[in-house]
């Protein structure tokens, strides 16, 4: 099984900053995407950030943004160690939810894999 661990939530005010990371570990062949939901209470599972393969965007990858946190979030990762990042700046209260990591890509005994991470709660607040 390929497993995903989110770190970097907290509590943080109006205005701060957070940086989220994921780590994917298992027996992983390739890594096609990786990207970040958010859930907040009462309303459904949204995608914040993706980032698909390659290692830059002008060689093959790409990136996709939520309207709602573009100029404000960046999404990077570190294909070597399989970890995807969100930086989060100017954070809002309406960022407050519930992060997961997802992960889709094929394992090593070539089936494919759609991966989440517990998810780590992220609660912007005075």
């Amino acid at each position: 099984q390929v497993q995903l661990v989110e770190s970097g939530g907290g509590l943080v005010q109006p205005g701060g900053s957070l940086r989220l990371s994921c780590a994917a570990s298992g027996s992983i062949l390739s890594m096609n995407a990786m990207g970040w939901y958010r859930q907040a209470p009462g309303k459904q599972r949204e995608l914040v950030a993706a980032i698909s393969s390659g290692a830059t965007i002008p060689t093959g990858g790409s990136l996709n943004y939520a309207d709602s946190v573009k100029g404000r979030f960046t999404i990077s990762r570190d294909n070597a160690k399989n970890t995807v990042y969100l930086q989060m700046n100017s954070l809002k209260p309406e960022d407050t939810a519930i992060y997961y990591c997802n992960a889709i890509g094929r394992s090593t005994s070539w089936a494919p894999f759609n991966s989440w991470g517990q998810g780590t709660q992220v609660t912007v607040s005075s």
